[in-house]
């Protein structure tokens, strides 16, 4: 398992892309964990979010919640350097 958890809703619209191929394969330090539910019920069926290392991200757009998702894995990241 990664020093980095994403969690995500199998429900959420950030399921319209590979989220887990996407960021492990640019962050072998990342463990993407798909659920059956985070327990926000009704955001994932609004907007896409995912949760890493317990910090909930989300935006309007999937491209622009992975860009969100990269930014907090790098700050992450930085606490290990």
């Amino acid at each position: 398992m990664g020093i980095v958890v994403v969690e995500i809703c199998d429900g959420s619209l950030i399921t319209e892309v590979d989220v887990e191929r996407i960021l492990e394969n640019e962050f072998p330090e990342v463990s993407v964990l798909e659920n059956s539910c985070l327990s926000f019920c009704g955001m994932c069926a609004r907007r896409p979010y995912a949760i890493v290392n317990g910090k909930r991200i989300f935006a309007k757009t999937t491209s622009e919640c992975l860009d969100l998702i990269r930014e907090e894995i790098k700050s992450e990241l930085a606490k290990f350097e």
